[in-house]
């Protein structure tokens, strides 16, 4: 990350369970576990050509460059599918 984060880690390691404050969040029972429903996108293999710079800069990155690549043209396609 670039931006060095405002949030106390070292506090937030220490809490216990029973000190975070859920209440704003609804409990899930068995009747939502038994309906949902997990839909991953289904994933083609392609072949695509990159400007060699561009391929070792998101490889530098390290394992999952293929996610992040994936990542970044999806918000592309939605910023642009409006």
């Amino acid at each position: 990350m670039k931006k060095t984060s405002a949030t106390d880690w070292d506090r937030l390691a220490k809490m216990e369970d029973k000190d975070i404050d859920t209440s704003d969040l609804p409990e899930l029972d068995d009747d939502f576990f038994n309906e949902a429903e997990l839909t991953v996108p289904v994933k083609k293999p392609v072949t695509i050509r990159l400007d060699a710079d561009v391929l070792e800069w998101f490889k530098g990155q390290g394992q999952g460059y293929q996610t992040r690549i994936n990542h970044l043209l999806r918000r592309y396609m939605e910023a642009h599918s409006r």
